[in-house]
């Protein structure tokens, strides 16, 4: 029976890889529906940093990006992907815009840090983190610039908010790492 289970449907790693970029488009695009509007700023809390994360993590630096670059460019074309249904380039002009790009340099650092295993939860929590500052950092500095606002002020309302639920997803994301790195590796690659 283990065998059985053990046993890939597909074995084209091509396909595999193509499915899996899928899976995390979907996941992206659908873990931005799970918001909570916070009264003290224009960005919601998703959960979609948890993907963007596991995205870089799992699937590699060119598979992670492209996910990422396919959520954003799906956004573009119209399809109401983004955070509220939004969709369209003036979606990415408002206050959640550099979030989004900060998906794709989060999930690019993501993969590089991950490109070594690592087995200490420590030290795997901390490399998500980083990745996840980027996200954060991206957001704050468009909020910045779009709000015209202070740098205080952007950190106030699009940095500071997120840092603790931020951490719980990070903790979430060791955890599905930790128990799904190897075997996604073996199966794409």
């Amino acid at each position: 029976m283990e065998t059985v289970i053990r046993r890939e449907l597909i074995t084209d790693k091509r396909i595999c890889r193509i499915f899996a970029a899928g899976v995390f488009i979907i996941f992206t695009t659908l873990s931005a529906f799970v918001r909570i509007p916070l009264p003290f700023t224009p960005v919601p809390f998703t959960l979609q940093t948890f993907f963007v994360l596991l995205s870089g993590a799992l699937l590699g630096r060119k598979l992670g990006v492209f996910t990422q670059c396919s959520y954003m460019f799906l956004g573009l074309t119209g399809l109401s992907v983004f955070t509220g249904s939004g969709s369209g380039a003036l979606y990415l002009l408002g206050p959640t815009g550099g979030y989004i790009v900060g998906f794709i340099f989060s999930s690019f650092l993501a993969a590089r840090l991950f490109e070594k295993e690592e087995k200490n939860h420590l030290i795997i929590f901390l490399r998500f983190l980083s990745a996840d500052i980027i996200i954060l950092a991206s957001g704050m500095l468009w909020l910045k610039v779009s709000l015209s606002c202070s740098l205080s002020q952007a950190f106030l309302i699009g940095f500071f908010p997120f840092l603790l639920g931020n951490v719980f997803k990070i903790i979430l994301a060791v955890l599905v790492y930790r128990s799904m790195h190897s075997r996604i590796k073996a199966i794409l690659y």
